[in-house]
C-alpha cells in the first residue's frame, strides 16, 4: 500500500483565553498570520502532500475558509466540540493514510525532524510518531488512520475534543515510537505557542529577530535567543506546562 502523509489544520475562532487564535498576526506590519506561517512551513515539507484545513461549523469561522482559498487549499467543516472527526475528515478529503498532526496556534514546529519521523513511522509501521521534550508547541506526532479510527470508535465524546487523548489513555493498545531531538532543544521549560495573549507577543519578538529566515527559523536559534531575553521568559512563565506527549 502507498502511504500519503496529509495535514490537517483544525481551526476555529472561539477560545476562553484569546480569539481567533490561528488568525492572530505574527507579523502586523505584513498581515502574517500565525496559520499562514505553518502552511507556508508545511508546504516546503515534501513528505506532506497535501494541508486541509477542519473548520468548526459554528458562526465566525468563514475566514479560515477564505484562508484555504488563498493558499489554493482544500478546506472541510464539522462540528466544533468533534476536533478527532474534523482532523479524520480532513485527511479523508485528501485521500491520507496518515496524519502530521499540529495545532494551528503553534508556528515555529521542529521541522529538521519530519522527514526521518515519516520514514520510521512507515518503516516500523507505527501508529503513532512523534518528538517529545521540545518547547511547548514545536512537536509534532504523525498518526496512521487506523489508530485515529480506533480511538474515535471507541473512545467516549471527551476523547474527541483532541486527537490523542484516548490514545494516550490506552497507550499500551498502539504501537507508539517517541524520536529524540538534538539537546540544544529539548527545551520543554519554554512556550511556543499562541494560547494567551503574552504568548502572542513572544512569537511577534521572535518572528521580528528571525523573519528574515522565516519560515525555516532555525528552533536552536530561537531557544538561545529567548534564553538570552529575560523579559520573554517571565511574560510567558505562568503558563509554562513542560509537557510531555507521551
Amino acid at each position: 500500500m502507498i502511504r500519503k502523509l496529509a495535514a490537517p489544520l483544525v481551526c476555529r475562532v472561539n477560545s476562553t483565553r484569546l480569539y481567533g487564535k490561528p488568525l492572530q498576526r505574527i507579523d502586523i506590519e505584513s498581515g502574517l498570520s500565525v496559520l499562514d506561517y505553518i502552511i507556508e512551513l508545511l508546504k516546503m515539507q515534501d513528505v506532506i502532500s497535501d494541508l486541509v484545513l477542519g473548520v468548526s461549523d459554528h458562526p465566525g469561522n468563514k475566514p479560515f475558509h477564505k484562508a484555504a482559498q488563498k493558499h489554493g487549499l482544500i478546506s472541510v467543516t464539522g462540528r466544533e466540540d468533534d476536533v478527532l472527526g474534523r482532523s479524520i475528515k480532513a485527511v479523508e478529503a485528501a485521500d491520507g493514510t496518515d496524519a502530521f498532526n499540529i495545532t494551528t496556534e503553534s508556528p515555529f514546529i521542529y521541522y529538521p525532524l519530519i522527514e526521518q519521523a515519516w520514514e520510521i513511522h512507515c518503516a516500523n509501521d507505527n501508529d503513532v510518531t512523534g518528538v517529545d521534550t521540545l518547547p511547548d508547541g514545536s512537536g509534532f506526532s504523525i498518526f496512521s488512520m487506523r489508530a485515529w479510527e480506533i480511538a474515535y470508535r471507541e473512545g467516549g465524546l471527551r476523547h474527541r475534543g483532541d486527537t490523542s487523548s484516548y490514545i494516550r489513555e490506552n497507550i499500551s493498545n498502539f504501537k507508539v515510537e517517541t524520536l529524540e531531538a538534538p539537546k540544544a532543544v529539548q527545551r520543554p521549560d519554554i512556550r511556543l505557542t499562541v494560547d494567551y495573549p503574552e504568548d502572542l507577543i513572544l512569537c511577534r519578538d521572535v518572528y521580528e529577530k528571525f523573519k528574515d529566515q522565516a519560515p525555516l527559523i532555525p528552533l536552536g536559534d530561537i531557544v538561545a535567543y529567548i534564553d538570552s531575553n529575560v523579559d520573554l521568559q517571565r511574560l510567558v512563565a505562568p503558563y509554562v506546562l513542560d509537557p510531555k506527549l507521551y
